[in-house]
């Protein structure tokens, strides 16, 4: 039977400042370091996430995987409100979990405003653009998604992109043995 899942503004609620990064600022979980190579990435946005709270704990101990996940976005339609949803998504079951532990891969809802995702549904309606998740963070201890709009790249592009990165690298070695001597 799966947990019930807990809103992301419930799931770091403990008294005061804890170890592990509860505190005020922010601490990067799951990053997708894929997104940028593959992708041309535009406009950057935060949402929250429902997560389980052995999801959460999972998450804090740095276990997860965006490498396949994306976000679909459900517009709205009479009577019902649109809704957003991070799929794919890879959280491993919590290593402490008991018989209530949550499924490594389903649907995770995001908490947008109304009109965020409006305008995220015209977005990804264009040709050759979706949603791509590039990190899973804690916020002032909630969990939050940062997603981009993103246009795929062709195999030319990442050449280019792998040229110049290794160029950059390059560059920075020379630099580098110049200081030395």
């Amino acid at each position: 039977m799966p947990t019930k899942p807990v809103k992301a503004a419930q799931a770091g609620k403990g008294g005061g400042s804890r170890a592990g990064g509860r505190g005020s600022g922010t601490h990067t979980a799951v990053q997708n370091r894929r997104a940028s190579f593959d992708y041309h990435l535009e406009e950057r946005l935060e949402a929250g996430l429902v997560l389980a709270g052995t999801e959460v704990k999972s998450l804090r101990d740095g276990k997860g995987s965006l490498s396949e996940a994306w976000v679909k976005v459900e517009p709205s339609r009479p009577g019902r409100p649109g809704e957003a949803w991070l799929m794919q998504c890879h959280i491993p079951e919590y290593a402490f979990g008991n018989r209530f532990n949550h499924e490594p891969i389903r649907p995770r809802k995001l908490l947008l405003h109304r009109r965020q995702i409006e305008k995220l549904s015209h977005e990804v309606g264009a040709q050759g653009v979706t949603l791509v998740p590039t990190r899973i963070y804690f916020k002032d201890g909630l969990a939050k998604l940062e997603f981009a709009v993103g246009r795929g790249k062709n195999v030319a592009d990442k050449r280019r992109t792998m040229a110049k990165r290794d160029a950059e690298r390059e560059m920075a070695r020379a630099a580098k043995e110049r200081r030395q001597r």
